[in-house]
């Protein structure tokens, strides 16, 4: 009797084992819903040896294959089944009408096509069924959920009939028109630019149904497009009277007490403040004395924001919505009301100011000594344009009141110089790549193009902004044993590049006799500096820099460290511009509360904040690219019918793009502009290809082109081939 008791108690230790190992392999088989795994591969994926779990996989496949959640493809293979898998994700529309579901739970996006999406929008959070897709490789699936609309508000051109009218969405993402009854409109007329909020899809409707929340003005004028962009992108163009009330009524005025009892008082070191001359936020000042042992002090003087913005305040409250100031061709739309932005916060000359600063110990050779953070004040001397403190670096000497500073910055410019050696040689990216700035008149119209380019002044200013962030991560995220601290904190992180993505640019940037090794983090870095060096000044620069870029992962905020690749920094936080960024205006805050020795606050509320910053970045980056475009646009306009030369900058099923070379406005080819020969498409060279002619168009040839048409409201830029 006990041995058979004995062989029940291992038959039901059998069958345990076998559950487990059918979850587990459940898990691998949802991890890699498009492979094949037979038992070896299975064994290897959880970690075993295979002819040590060989009988128990088997069982648990068997398992799975009779609950219908994998199928048998080939002799001993297995794969998921995909009816039995629902994922979640959010979704990208493509601008053919499909979209994408981006999914963390799966390793590539899920395909569905438009007959699928079942009145999901862009930006959408829902809930898919998959299904294999043809040959089996890539993931395909269905909407069954919408979990959580992203938004219901969008901005589109008003068409009115008889009863009813539409809002034609600007963005390209937005599908579908919003159907607006006639008692909706609001005063909304046609062919001007409006905001419509979604109030309901019936089930049998094609359009959603919807209302007229705001009129944005005529379609085609200038104040009315640049709305059009911020309303595009859920960004506000004015602050609510109660935010603005509470920013009046601060105390503004600096006090001796305060600074006797709370701050080190630097007023009487020479300090400066070097901005673009057109600034009005000075974020961030330099001091620099000598002290009595040679060597240098140097303070990083930021702007103390949280003094004046306060947790819970309505000012607070606003800032964390904003997250950000955004920078659009012709204005600036601003974090914090002006009379901070501008006045109170903002590091004017010859004015008492308070900061938060980091002050840096540094030898002639650049080695921080020692280091210093808190509270401090400061008095700035002089504002300097970047072009001013560049022709000293350049040895033009200043005279009368200016003279005084000339050594300052010829030591700060030496020593920034340094900083940047050592930050390459530690394996840092170069990119360099030109800023597009228009000239506008009183009107704000463009009348010409250049670029702003970073000359030796700028990246003074950017090396110490950099050793201040970098320095302010480490001491608060590396413990005193040089491991990493338990400290709740907010990081600027930079993920390693996708190696799929560098292996694509590595392909593409042979044609043009570039590389791009791969292999260590070391000789991938060295190679893509070498290459962004040598295309220096080159037709396919700009492309090659932004196809390049567009290869590194995204730069977030996060609680959770994992270094800055393309700094090459293990520690990297913002600190440096709190007048325009919020994540900033945290790092102040939990960088006092340590110290003054609290204790480390629950990481969760500032994940929470971390992730909204990060979106309202993108946000801000997108406006400011659409405003960018529409002004591009504009200035084209005068030019339809003229040739340029540019360089074809993508290439599509539908046409080429080409980025002119003179100033760098983008446009569309169309492949039935091409009139010399039947083109086809051709994914993996990024080109087209002549029928009869076997000509080649690829991305970075160079052509001539005529400006065709351009559409303001679509911020569409037409080109032609020219044939001359």
């Amino acid at each position: 009797m006990a041995r058979k008791h004995n062989r029940r108690v291992k038959n039901r230790s059998q069958s345990v084992d076998v559950v487990s190992y059918a979850q587990s392999l459940e898990h691998v088989f949802q991890k890699f819903p498009t492979r094949k795994f037979n038992y070896k591969q299975l064994a290897s994926q959880l970690g075993y040896k295979p002819a040590m779990v060989k009988s128990k996989i088997e069982m648990a496949l068997s398992d799975l294959e009779r609950s219908g959640k994998i199928v048998s493809v080939d002799r001993g293979k297995y794969k998921l089944k995909y009816s039995a898998v629902f994922k979640e994700g959010v979704v990208d529309m493509a601008s053919n009408g499909n979209a994408y579901v981006v999914s963390p739970d799966t390793e590539s996006d899920i395909l569905i096509r438009s007959g699928n999406l079942k009145k999901a929008l862009d930006g959408d959070k829902v809930s898919v069924s998959l299904f294999a897709r043809r040959g089996g490789k890539k993931l395909e699936g269905e909407i069954v959920e919408i979990i959580e609309r992203k938004a219901i508000d969008f901005v589109g051109t008003i068409e009115t009939g008889g009863h009813f009218g539409f809002l034609v969405p600007s963005s390209r993402k937005m599908q579908v028109d919003i159907y607006i009854p006639k008692e909706k409109l609001n005063g909304a007329e046609h062919g001007q630019k409006a905001i419509a909020r979604i109030v309901d899809w019936p089930e049998k409707a094609s359009s959603p149904f919807g209302e007229i929340i705001k009129v944005l003005g005529n379609a085609g004028e200038h104040n009315t497009e640049i709305h059009a962009v911020l309303a595009e992108f859920g960004l506000p163009n004015e602050f609510p009277e109660e935010v603005e009330q509470e920013a009046n009524t601060l105390d503004t005025s600096i006090r001796e007490e305060e600074i006797s009892k709370n701050r080190r008082d630097f007023r009487s070191v020479a300090t400066f403040t070097i901005d673009p001359a057109d600034a009005k936020d000075f974020d961030d000042a330099l001091s620099l004395e000598q002290l009595e042992n040679g060597n240098w002090e140097v303070g990083v003087h930021i702007a103390d924001v949280s003094h004046y913005v306060t947790p819970g305040s309505t000012l607070d409250d606003e800032a964390i919505e904003r997250a950000t100031s955004v920078y659009l061709v012709d204005r600036v739309v601003p974090m914090l009301p002006e009379v901070l932005s501008n006045e109170a916060c903002s590091l004017r000359p010859n004015e008492d100011k308070y900061t938060f600063s980091a002050v840096f110990e540094m030898d002639g050779e650049a080695n921080v000594l020692n280091e210093w953070f808190g509270r401090t004040a400061i008095h700035s001397d002089r504002r300097f344009a970047y072009e001013e403190a560049q022709q000293i670096i350049e040895g033009v000497h200043p005279e009368g009141r200016n003279a005084d500073f000339f050594n300052e910055i010829i030591v700060l410019d030496k020593l920034a110089k340094i900083l940047r050696e050592q930050r390459m040689n530690s394996g840092a990216l170069s990119f360099d790549k030109k800023e597009v700035k228009f000239q506008l008149n009183e009107e704000n119209k463009p009348l010409g193009v250049y670029f702003k380019i970073g000359k030796d002044a700028n990246k003074l200013i950017e090396e110490f902004m950099l050793l201040a962030n970098r320095s302010v991560a480490a001491f608060i995220g590396r413990a005193k044993s040089g491991d990493p601290s338990t400290n709740t904190f907010v990081y600027r992180v930079h993920d390693d590049p996708d190696p799929t993505k560098l292996q694509d640019l590595s392909t593409f940037v042979r044609q043009f006799g570039h590389e791009v090794r791969l292999g260590s983090k070391e000789a991938v870095t060295k190679s893509l500096n070498k290459m962004l060096l040598k295309v220096k000044n080159t037709p396919e620069a700009n492309m090659i820099e932004t196809l390049t870029i567009r290869t590194m992962s995204k730069a977030k905020y996060t609680t959770q460290n994992i270094g800055h690749y393309g700094l090459a920094f293990d520690y990297y936080t913002h600190f440096t511009s709190p007048i325009r960024r919020y994540p900033d205006i945290m790092v102040h805050r939990l960088l006092q509360h340590y110290l003054d020795g609290g204790k480390s606050p629950h990481y969760s509320s500032y994940e929470e904040l971390c992730d909204h910053s990060s979106e309202r970045e993108k946000a801000a980056s997108d406006a400011e690219r659409a405003s960018i475009k529409y002004m591009q646009a504009v200035f084209l306009k005068q030019h339809v019918g003229q040739v340029f030369i540019g360089v074809i900058s993508g290439v599509t099923e539908w046409g080429v793009y080409v980025e002119l070379s003179e100033n760098y406005c983008e446009g569309m080819i169309r492949i039935r502009d091409f009139m010399d020969d039947y083109y086809t498409f051709d994914s993996k060279n990024y080109s087209i290809e002549g029928e009869s002619s076997g000509k080649i168009y690829q991305l970075g040839d160079q052509l001539t082109i005529m400006v065709k048409n351009v559409d303001l409201e679509r911020k569409q830029i037409d080109f032609k081939p020219y044939y001359e």
